[in-house]
């Protein structure tokens, strides 16, 4: 295949340089006479790859190898029209291109071995397109069937057209785009916890746990509300005037029911 391509590219150097003199004589632009000597022999390098891409497929590739040939065509023709009247020169500057067009062609081989496993083993070929011919005969009957039957000609046109189609093609209507989840409602603020016993219950709670408030001398009470107060977080003046007050309030009442 290296060999192949070596081959491929000399002859199609060699073949280019026969298109751009004959071009060049016509067209005096260097730019547009190179890209016109080069389109036949780019375009044969095309269609043969694509006749090989589509091998592997099981196509025929029937139209990729066809233009293929077309341009091998037209650049021999190119080539012999840009030689010498005689024998000499156009052996000359035909044998290039004609060396070119196999090479280039040469990838189809992987076609023929394609279809030829295919046939050994049963397997059915994919006929993608039709052959030139068979389009071009068709293509002439039915002309010729026109123009000598014009009335069922049209009427059998007629009556394929309706039943390719029986109706118009309905309207698509756009579907309705589906709503949003609703979204559930933010949380509310949480449930507000059971109210514990104040600070200053804590504190007469505590100082009656530690001291016999109802015989308590007054003068260490307010010590002792300090602290207290320290322990619960209670200002300690606060702390000190209530505890004061109910100590005074409790020994006041045993005095009375004494």
């Amino acid at each position: 295949m290296l060999a192949l391509a070596v081959l491929a590219a000399a002859a199609a150097v060699v073949s280019w340089d026969a298109r751009y003199v004959l071009v060049r004589a016509v067209k005096h632009n260097p730019a547009v006479a190179a890209l016109e000597a080069g389109i036949p022999g780019i375009g044969a390098v095309i269609f043969a790859a694509l006749g090989a891409a589509l091998a592997p497929h099981r196509k025929r590739a029937i139209r990729a190898r066809t233009l293929n040939i077309a341009c091998a065509g037209i650049s021999l023709a190119m080539n012999a029209l840009a030689s010498a009247p005689g024998r000499r020169d156009p052996a000359i500057w035909i044998m290039p291109s004609a060396v070119c067009a196999p090479a280039s062609g040469t990838p189809n081989g992987v076609r023929t071995r394609v279809i030829a496993r295919a046939r050994h083993t049963g397997q059915a070929l994919a006929d993608d397109e039709p052959t030139p011919i068979a389009a071009t005969g068709a293509a002439i009957l039915r002309l010729i069937r026109l123009a000598m039957a014009p009335v069922p000609a049209i009427s059998g046109f007629r009556r394929r057209v309706i039943g390719e189609c029986p109706s118009a093609p309905a309207r698509t209507t756009p579907k309705p785009r589906p709503r949003p989840p609703a979204l559930a409602p933010p949380p509310g603020p949480p449930p507000p916890r059971p109210a514990g016993p104040g600070k200053q219950a804590r504190l007469l709670a505590l100082a009656g746990q530690r001291h016999d408030l109802s015989s308590i001398p007054l003068k260490p009470v307010s010590k002792i509300a300090t602290g207290i107060a320290a322990e619960i977080g209670l200002a300690p003046g606060t702390a000190r005037r209530v505890l004061l007050a109910h100590v005074r309030t409790l020994q006041n009442g045993q005095k009375e029911a004494s």
